[in-house]
């Protein structure tokens, strides 16, 4: 299938080429319709090199482009310098019976064949339920996952946690005190200690499985904790539909002496030194803004230093593309990792960080109060079951990863078109419908029809938005950013629901009709690869 806008810059290249001229060609859609469908800049790019006004530069090359009709009706030069192009309503036409051809492979390049990816994502450690922030890394994660896969990635889906640190201790010295309340002793709640009643179900259950007998330094605390915790958290992330390929832990790079290894590698280099009791990394010779702590005065070790040795075994597992999704509050971590990686003549080039902002709960306007430590948060697994995975995974990625989310509590419960989920899940069922309706009526979806037919404006207006579905997944890969088809499905919605206003789909004219069901069932492919993609279900029915 012809990329359009891929077309137009081989033509303006290939007429640049006779004027002996090279510059880089960005072709764009139209800003103004009236004027085409797409249009370049070349010319006012060139006119400081060529000394030349824009739009002599501008006629100059459209007099040597040589053009298809059938893909391209007509062209322009409009002030200051504007190179406009129209496409052919035949073009248009011939994409439908192309889509369906296609059908599920439509969109997609075969970009990652042969190499492989892993994305690491969601990586909370097992403190706790999972809450609506780590749900937006989970979706995040997964979701960048599919796109990858929309491109013939081999994924390995990762989780990554600490086991070994501050955070698992107070866990269990949690659970402990809520286990000696439970048996009659008073247990020593420590400062910063997790609340909530999962802490004490917690030490109910050691204290049925065990009975009253357990001492408080017993580490049954810690590790029944952590394996109650973490089954929790693989099943609501598999209620959200997503799973894990690989789990890998801190405590791991321990037992096998790799953290060992990394800090021996870079005290070879001269980059370890103590001071004041704490063992550092020497960052700033790194060219970072200052040394980091590996090891307190206490001995406890700190996340940089386990992080560094994991991420070097990931490198070693020869990945073509690593993708780190972290929260925002790993923004200042990351760079001493990879420093330290990179001092030790580690190629660092597969790894790509991406990083994503948090996420306000609103209900009635009002931000929800949320405090992991206090237990007083809505966890992952309440929001599913109280509007749904599907939207869920749509409200999570609808907002670019770059932005706060607001997530609104009563637009996501919200039965109506005003909810985004339910206008795509709408639309696609609106369309089984009319398909079905058009069987019963003997008329078929085969892919041959008169293009001709689609000729009224909100049919090639419809027709045009399809045609934007491939490269909206290339950007997206490009970005690591699925906001894009989020939007882009939303538009591709309104359209169709513009269109169904307009154009009746089964009429007495029997060819319009097979011509208009074909055309709709280019929509529902495009809505169903979407929202696959997103992991968003395109119901039939509604």
């Amino acid at each position: 299938m012809i990329e359009i806008k891929q077309y137009i810059s081989e033509v303006i290249h290939a007429g640049l080429a006779k004027l002996e001229i090279k510059e880089n060609v960005l072709v764009e859609k139209s800003a103004n319709s009236d004027f085409g469908d797409f249009s370049s800049n070349i010319a006012m790019a060139l006119a400081k090199t060529l000394r030349k006004n824009p739009l002599e530069i501008a006629k100059m090359i459209q007099s040597e482009l040589t053009i298809d009709k059938k893909i391209i009706s007509d062209h322009s030069v409009t002030q200051p310098g504007f190179l406009n192009f129209r496409v052919a309503k035949l073009f248009y036409q011939k994409t439908v019976t192309e889509i369906i051809a296609s059908a599920d492979t439509y969109g997609r390049t075969d970009t990652g064949k042969g190499k492989n990816a892993n994305v690491e994502f969601v990586s909370a450690n097992p403190t706790g339920p999972l809450t609506v922030g780590h749900g937006r890394q989970a979706v995040l994660g997964d979701t960048i996952a599919n796109i990858l896969e929309w491109h013939h990635y081999d994924v390995t889906r990762e989780y990554y946690y600490n086991d070994a640190g501050r955070q698992m201790r107070i866990l269990g010295q949690s659970v402990t005190a809520r286990y000696l309340d439970q048996v009659g002793q008073k247990g020593d709640f420590p400062e910063d200690g997790y609340e909530g009643d999962y802490i004490k179900t917690i030490a109910k259950e050691i204290l049925e499985r065990h009975g009253d007998g357990l001492s408080p330094e017993d580490r049954i605390f810690r590790t029944h904790a952590e394996e109650l915790i973490f089954a929790d958290i693989k099943n609501t992330l598999e209620i959200i539909g997503i799973n894990h390929d690989v789990f890998s832990n801190e405590q791991t790079y321990y037992n096998t002496g790799a953290i060992d290894a990394l800090v021996e590698d870079l005290r070879n280099k001269n980059l370890i030194y103590e001071s004041e009791g704490a063992t550092w990394l020497k960052a700033t010779a790194l060219g970072l803004e200052k040394d980091r702590v590996y090891y307190k005065s206490s001995g406890e070790p700190t996340y940089r230093l386990p992080d560094t040795a994991y991420h070097r075994d990931k490198l070693n597992r020869n990945f073509d593309l690593i993708i780190d999704l972290f929260g925002s509050d790993h923004a200042d971590t990351y760079p001493d990792v990879l420093a330290a990686l990179e001092a030790l003549g580690i190629d660092i080039a597969p790894i790509r960080v991406l990083i994503h902002q948090f996420v306000t709960l609103l209900k009635s306007g009002e931000k929800v109060k949320m405090s992991t430590r206090k237990a007083t948060f809505v966890t992952l697994e309440e929001l599913i079951k109280q509007v749904g995975p599907d939207v869920v995974r749509y409200f999570f990625i609808m907002r670019s990863m770059n932005s706060h989310l607001n997530f609104d509590l009563d637009l996501a419960a919200d039965q109506s078109e005003k909810n985004p989920v339910y206008y795509l899940q709408y639309a696609h069922a609106r369309i089984c419908n009319i398909i079905k309706n058009g069987a019963e009526k003997h008329l078929a979806v085969t892919g041959e029809f008169d293009c001709a037919l689609l000729s009224d404006d909100a049919e090639i207006s419809l027709i045009k938005v399809l045609t934007e579905f491939p490269e909206v997944m290339a950007t997206a890969l490009e970005n690591m950013e699925p906001q894009g088809i989020a939007n882009y499905l939303h538009h591709m919605s309104a359209e169709f629901h513009k269109f169904y206003a307009s154009c009746r789909v089964i009429t007495d004219d029997h060819d319009l009709s097979t011509a208009r069901l074909n055309l709709i069932t280019a929509v529902k492919i495009v809505l169903g690869n979407g929202l696959g993609v997103l992991g968003v279900s395109a119901p039939e029915r509604m």
